[in-house]
């Protein structure tokens, strides 16, 4: 057996156990959500592996629920009675640390309408970010980002290097054996999505229209896209006896199902108190959970992506917003994004619950583009409230460079292949 990578969400696992009877660990297919809870579990029972147990699960919750704690309950959601059965096991023990249930699928509200409250804990497993994968040098600390100064570093991957680690991803499987055709995994793994895992979820769709809605997607990443073009840009080039194309309702109940198995996520627009009167645009962008999903969706290797710079721009902008997001749940932060009526833009807006925040724009690099940058992020300094001036933490610059450092006005330019998280 292969040695367990360490994963940044583990001490956040163990946290959780010592606080709550049960936690959820939830994501996409393929992530590694099994192996991190089995790397804390006593016991486990797998319902996906006979539909017998699956059944077990619905007739007799207790039975599948007893064994030494954490037990570990793997794809629960193929029994969605489990979640009242654990939650009333989680109040009759009086005990933290009883359960860890997971699922690669958000289960319908009505099967988890009753309250988890006191007795559950989410968290969220994302594919491998640059540093649990080993590609980032690791020697800046995203949380000093709330904190430190100035920053500094050398080394980390060049940007071809970038482009081939946009293709391959974070999935486990594709990081233990660099030998595996990303493209050809990804592209099955996008299939399977359509034809498997959703109809095995309850989410009808039509395979053909969730393919064209996903190269719609792909070729619509990091953007801020409306279902109307999503719908006119969702073309079927295969045969079809139904009119070509995805309607935009649809394409809304697509988009729900796709965030639903964790293969989409949105990143919100951030909403701060402005000193003008400028409005904000509340659209969010869409990313999918690993931009590796968008390159096999547009069948872009590395060399194609460096031939197109624009392409290439946007899927590394969602990388970083991949990695991001894990940094900062770490710190108890959120990912957002930033816009207004000027077209000021600002990639990712990273918030704490105490409210202190960090701006990030993405560059490949380059001095122009760099300058550019941080021309924005100072533009959106100083528009905010003097209340949401205080909370300002830093500005930041992350490309894909291989040196890091603080410019004169203060600007951090950091490389992606440069930060970690504790």
């Amino acid at each position: 057996m292969s040695a367990y990578l360490r994963r940044i969400l583990d001490e956040d696992l163990r946290r959780a156990l010592r606080t709550f009877g049960a936690v959820i660990l939830q994501g996409p297919r393929a992530v590694g959500k099994t192996t991190t809870a089995l790397s804390i579990a006593a016991s486990v029972v797998r319902l996906d592996e006979s539909p017998e147990v699956a059944s077990l699960a619905s007739l007799s919750p207790s039975t599948v629920l007893t064994g030494p704690t954490p037990r570990l309950v793997d794809e629960w959601q193929l029994a969605p009675q489990l979640w009242n059965a654990v939650r009333h096991e989680v109040d009759r023990r009086g005990l933290p640390g009883q359960f860890v249930l997971t699922g690669s699928a958000t289960p319908a509200d009505d099967v988890t309408h009753h309250s988890g409250a006191g007795r559950f804990k989410r968290l969220t497993l994302r594919p491998m970010t640059l540093f649990e994968s080993g590609e980032s040098v690791g020697a800046i600390d995203f949380a000093s980002l709330f904190s430190t100064s100035t920053v500094g570093a050398v080394g980390g991957p060049t940007v071809e290097g970038y482009a081939a680690l946009i293709v391959r991803g974070g999935w486990p499987a594709l990081v233990r054996d660099p030998d595996r055709d990303a493209t050809e995994y990804l592209s099955s793994y996008l299939d399977d999505v359509a034809r498997v895992d959703l109809p095995n979820n309850d989410i009808r769709v039509d395979p053909l229209r969730m393919r064209a809605l996903i190269r719609a997607l792909a070729r619509n990443t990091a953007t801020e896209v409306s279902a109307n073009r999503l719908s006119r840009e969702a073309e079927i080039e295969e045969p079809s006896s139904a009119p070509n194309g995805v309607s935009p309702q649809s394409v809304r109940k697509y988009l729900d199902a796709l965030t639903r198995v964790f293969v989409l996520e949105e990143l919100p627009a951030w909403a701060p108190h402005l000193r003008s009167k400028v409005r904000l645009r509340v659209g969010p962008k869409w990313h999918f959970i690993d931009p590796s999903l968008a390159a096999a969706a547009l069948g872009a290797g590395a060399a194609p992506l460096l031939s197109d710079l624009n392409t290439l721009g946007l899927l590394f902008e969602s990388l970083c917003v991949r990695d991001l997001r894990v940094y900062a749940e770490r710190v108890g932060a959120t990912v957002y994004h930033y816009r207004d009526e000027t077209d000021l833009e600002v990639d990712c807006i990273v918030e704490t619950s105490s409210g202190a925040w960090a701006a990030f724009e993405v560059k490949l690099g380059g001095e122009r583009h760099i300058e550019q940058a941080a021309s924005s992020l100072k533009k959106l300094a100083a528009k905010v409230s003097e209340g949401r001036q205080e909370g300002l933490a830093s500005l930041n610059v992350l490309t894909a460079g291989k040196v890091s450092y603080t410019r004169p006005d203060g600007v951090n330019v950091i490389a992606l292949g440069h930060l970690r998280a504790d």
